[in-house]
């Protein structure tokens, strides 16, 4: 098993998101235009069959965008609900998944307080999975392997998976949308036009706003296949873990390929740190083969782990009207084995959702 190297980021700053505004243009590839940056505008957006779709306000909650709190009058009330929080949660016994756990065998800890878990679930359930892979210049020669491990990665995981490809380089385009049939995806990944920057960050909160949107399955991953360090997005690093954790979004897995020499120490060093974060806040993992041979093995080792995760839900003992981040840690202990080591997301930002509900019969 390759050994994965993941960094803590300490969210106890609050990031001031401002975005672009996606220029909508009909017919040809293009891509939002760069205008300067305001206050009110939205998240980057992905290109999708050459219409650009876009993200939900990255200042509110994506399921309260744009809706009432409560309306009458049409057959339904709309009422809020505080969400129960889910983890998706990777057990290790040094390098070997535990996969025989017990739902007693957890404890989940909210800022230091013992949580009561109400849900537990351990089975191969289905995901919604984004594919997003470099598409700079420098990618040109390592697409066909990296094209070939990603199909890999799909067919072996879960058959009821659905996944979409998103290819970025100073620009994100969804060239496959949602589907399972591998035939499709192979379309997508082999649309490569290699050139460009790469604005990782604008095409990983992209994505995870459109997994939000449009997945059709509770569990969500975003697969990141790169070789190079962030130089074209307009988000920040911590602007878009921040974004991530606000959706309670996706388990985010990382693969860097950061060998050769294309790249200083320095450059190397950041773009590694950041994929580690990326990872290592959601739940997932970063890698960093030695060289191309050795992704196909890491994209087998993503689907083993994706489809041995525990699932935990519970309800926080603080109000929703607690504003700020709520770091989350999950232990597990089972008797006769060393001290185990869980992998989940560090935290979350509190939300409502809005549920609709019939109204009461007139009388």
């Amino acid at each position: 098993m390759l050994e994965p190297v993941t960094m803590r980021l300490c969210n106890n700053a609050i990031f001031s998101f401002i975005f672009l505004v996606s220029a909508l243009t009909l017919g040809g590839r293009q891509a939002p235009s760069q205008q300067a940056p305001a206050p009110s505008s939205q998240a980057p957006s992905l290109t999708v069959d050459r219409d650009p779709v876009r993200s939900p306000d990255a200042e509110q909650p994506p399921s309260l965008s744009g809706q009432p709190l409560h309306k009458e009058g049409e057959g339904y009330i709309l009422h809020t609900e505080v969400e129960e929080v889910i983890l998706n949660a990777t057990v290790l016994d040094g390098t070997k998944l535990v996969q025989d756990l017990k739902k007693e065998d957890f404890q989940v800890f909210e800022d230091g307080v013992k949580q009561n878990i109400i849900a537990f679930q351990h089975t191969d359930l289905p995901v919604s999975i984004a594919l997003v892979v470099d598409n700079s210049g420098s990618m040109s020669k390592k697409r066909p392997s990296v094209n070939k491990s990603a199909l890999d990665l799909v067919e072996a995981s879960n058959p009821q998976d659905e996944a979409f490809v998103v290819n970025f380089s100073d620009e994100a385009f969804i060239d496959q949308e949602f589907t399972s049939e591998l035939n499709k995806l192979r379309e997508g990944l082999g649309h490569i036009e290699s050139r460009g920057g790469t604005a990782l960050y604008d095409a990983v909160v992209a994505s995870a706003d459109k997994l939000v949107a449009d997945a059709k399955r509770p569990k969500q991953v975003l697969v990141i296949i790169t070789d190079g360090e962030d130089n074209a997005s307009t988000l920040t690093l911590e602007q878009t873990i921040r974004r991530v954790q606000q959706l309670s979004g996706p388990v985010i897995y990382s693969i860097g390929l950061l060998f050769g020499d294309e790249m200083s120490r320095s450059e190397v060093r950041h773009a590694r740190r950041a994929l580690e974060m990326l990872s290592a806040e959601t739940g997932g993992i970063a890698f960093f083969p030695r060289n191309i041979e050795q992704v196909d093995e890491i994209a087998a080792e993503v689907a083993r782990d994706i489809r041995s995760q525990y699932t935990l839900g519970y309800h926080s003992t603080k109000p929703t009207s607690e504003p700020g981040f709520r770091r989350v840690q999950v232990t597990a202990e089972q008797q006769g084995k060393a001290k185990l080591n869980v992998r989940t997301r560090t935290g979350y930002f509190p939300a409502t959702r809005v549920v609709k509900r019939p109204a009461p019969a007139k009388k």
